[in-house]
């Protein structure tokens, strides 16, 4: 089973991600992003795209580490990750649900100025990438295929995680074991 943390930068993938990790025995989280630094690494200036996701191969390569990750694996996957284009949604969670794998695909959902507010307390810039990323991924979030949505307004992580956890029926540790 894959658990796919959607929401725009900010919105509390990571920190979500890495609760659910502590709090589900056997679980992994991937991160797509190695393989985005990995793409600005090896191509050349003259093939550079502003954004990793652009890449067909960067698309290709996690669809197929994950594929090959959810068979040889026995346990959670846990990616954490922005998607906002339909077509790179499809491409990636809509394939691996084509080839029989569960994908249980959360956004992690918050208001403009709480993401920017969470953004700058985080260490970020107020004019960073991420921070010029928001209206783009609010807007691309609200295509009907990025549901179900969790408002983490007024949550916690803790709460997110066992909201998440209820969905997809998992038991997970308790929230004060180490």
């Amino acid at each position: 089973m894959i658990i796919w943390l959607n929401g725009a930068f900010g919105a509390g993938k990571t920190e979500t991600a890495n609760e659910l990790h502590r709090r589900i025995p056997k679980s992994f989280v991937y991160d797509p992003e190695i393989l985005g630094q990995t793409t600005r690494w090896v191509f050349p200036n003259e093939i550079k795209k502003a954004d990793f996701q652009d890449y067909e191969v960067w698309r290709e390569g996690n669809y197929s580490f994950l594929k090959y990750l959810n068979r040889e694996y026995d346990g959670v996957l846990i990616v954490p990750m922005t998607i906002v284009s339909p077509q790179y949604f499809d491409e990636l969670i809509g394939k691996l649900r084509n080839d029989g794998i569960t994908v249980n695909h959360f956004v992690l959902s918050a208001s403009k100025d709480t993401i920017a507010h969470r953004l700058l307390n985080r260490g970020e810039e107020i004019n960073s990438w991420a921070s010029q990323q928001i209206d783009r991924c609010l807007q691309g979030l609200t295509n009907e295929r990025f549901q179900p949505q969790i408002n983490t307004e007024q949550l916690s992580i803790s709460e997110v995680v066992e909201k998440i956890a209820e969905i997809v029926g998992i038991k997970l540790l308790p929230a004060t074991h180490k």
